[in-house]
């Protein structure tokens, strides 16, 4: 089979064909790889030829990483694309593509692991890269990889066109159409900045336990931000949307969406105030402000600090955590957003796990090492940032499900607190769960009525304890439609999250002196 030398991969990219994907079979011409794209529908043959590797070379590659005795190996291929374009004050202002190509290397021996990659896909590079991790072992005795059975893959991101068919020609419009509609929703912007960006990733995860599955994973983003000004004094705020989707997303109702949205916060702050600080009731809007259960919340219930009890939640499976209408989720296989995923880095299906059930914490984010450690299956959170990182348990969507209460009902029940809507510049400590949030887009609640916008907000609490204060949920369940980018041990990957409207009956809040 032929072999594409990373050299001559990056100098391909370098002369601006990377528009399209790069399967790797070229008939001794690798710039012609650029001509056709692999198919976001494709199957595993399609996928090993992309990547221009054989089972037969993969078993082989397993052997070598077992060669020292290791309990299992798995392999993760990974191709990915990503393309850029920003446009301030109605000039395309930069526009670049990264392309990455690579395999991974993990070798397990109890709780040691050994891990090592290479951004050369032939045999020899392959091979030695296995046997650098294989290092971590140290048993005579050796165990042959079992023979590779494709595992089925769900499809919860289906996209009519990929990413690589679609020029820069195609997007520009998408830009300009969204920056003359800021300036156009209010007279006072003064600066618009829109950034748009696509990528995909073509992966495949084989393992020595038998299991060969690839996938496709698209994805998509735009973020605008906008500057506004009113008697010589400026504000700012802005608005994204995104996931797993194709160019079709970004229709007419998007892009409005995207402009009013950024607009109606930037110019709300000329009017708002710095409201009293202290304890008081607090009003989580929904969608955005969902970034607070996963941070303050979500990130304690990753199994890993659970395994090394350094997350207050680590002793309390089976036990109350909250009222018993809150539930908790997180799930990998809601269509399109911008954490699903079908399958995780380590092969295994994604879904939807209860944490918390009815108050009661049910379950935590599981990759391979931990539901070993734990005795129980994989939640398909093996996930890692490219193939040159470790997996480790993540979240995917996470949110907590709709409750008894209306909207309405809760800012009502409100005498004094606040209506939070957006966040930014938050600090969590996982294994407390201390955190400090910065508000970004709020109101003040003044006797069961949301009035002035406020500004200059810090949230400070502990999440497991407010988790124990939410007294009202929503029936108004909304994700995050746009999520972001999660960071955790060194390593970012994309998540998403929501929450109904909740009302929270203390948290401290920084303000002004009363």
């Amino acid at each position: 089979m032929a072999q594409i030398t990373r050299r001559d991969f990056v100098k391909a990219g370098a002369m601006g064909l990377v528009v399209a994907g790069v399967p790797m079979i070229f008939k001794g011409n690798p710039l012609a790889a650029f001509a056709a794209p692999l198919p976001a529908s494709g199957n595993l043959e399609e996928y090993l030829k992309h990547f221009a590797v054989s089972e037969v070379e993969i078993r082989d590659v397993m052997s070598a990483a077992l060669a020292h005795g290791g309990d299992y190996c798995d392999l993760f291929f990974q191709h990915a694309i990503s393309n850029t374009v920003a446009l301030e004050d109605h000039l395309v202002s930069r526009a670049y593509t990264n392309v990455d190509l690579g395999v991974g290397i993990r070798v397990i021996e109890g709780d040691r692991i050994g891990y090592s990659f290479t951004e050369e896909l032939t045999p020899k590079a392959m091979k030695l890269a296995a046997r650098t991790a294989a290092n971590i072992a140290s048993r005579s005795q050796t165990a042959a990889p079992q023979k590779l059975v494709t595992s089925d893959v769900p499809n919860y991101y289906p996209i009519n066109i990929s990413w690589e068919e679609v020029g820069i020609n195609r997007k520009i419009p998408h830009l300009k159409s969204l920056n003359e509609k800021v300036f156009a929703t209010d007279k006072r912007i003064v600066k618009s900045q829109v950034w748009f960006t696509d990528s995909t990733s073509y992966m495949i995860v084989a393992s020595s336990d038998g299991r060969i599955a690839c996938d496709y994973q698209p994805m998509t983003r735009v973020f605008v931000s906008c500057t506004a000004e009113q008697n010589g004094r400026r504000e700012e705020n802005g608005y994204n949307l995104g996931g797993r989707h194709g160019m079709d997303y970004f229709s007419p109702e998007k892009i409005d969406l995207l402009a009013s949205t950024a607009v109606r916060r930037t110019v709300e702050l000329f009017e708002a105030v710095k409201p009293e600080g202290g304890e008081m009731e607090v009003v989580l809007a929904p969608a955005y402000s969902g970034i607070l259960l996963h941070e303050a919340i979500g990130h304690g219930m990753e199994a890993d600090f659970n395994r090394k009890e350094t997350s207050i939640f680590s002793d309390k499976i089976g036990k109350p955590v909250a009222e018993s209408f809150v539930s908790i989720v997180d799930d990998g296989t809601n269509p399109n957003m911008r954490g699903s995923i079908n399958i995780d880095d380590e092969g295994n299906q994604s879904e939807k796990t209860y944490l918390v059930r009815n108050g009661i914490l049910e379950s935590y984010l599981h990759d391979i090492i931990s539901a070993k450690h734990y005795g129980v299956n994989p939640t398909g959170n093996g996930r890692r940032q490219s193939f040159r990182h470790q997996p480790m348990p993540r979240m995917c969507n996470t949110y907590m499900l709709p409750g008894p209460h209306k909207h309405d009902e809760i800012i009502q029940s409100v005498k004094k607190g606040i209506y939070a809507e957006s966040f930014t510049n938050g600090e969590v400590h996982i294994g407390a769960g201390d955190f400090t949030f910065y508000l970004k887009s709020g109101y003040l609640i003044e006797n069961g009525k949301k009035t002035r916008p406020i500004k200059d907000v810090n949230i400070i609490g502990n999440g497991p304890d407010v988790l124990t204060k939410v007294v009202m949920v929503a029936d108004n369940l909304e994700l995050m439609e746009g999520g972001g980018t999660c960071g955790k041990n060194g390593q970012w990957v994309p998540v998403s999250f929501g929450l109904p409207t909740i009302k929270v009956s203390s948290i401290t809040v920084g303000g002004v002196s009363s």
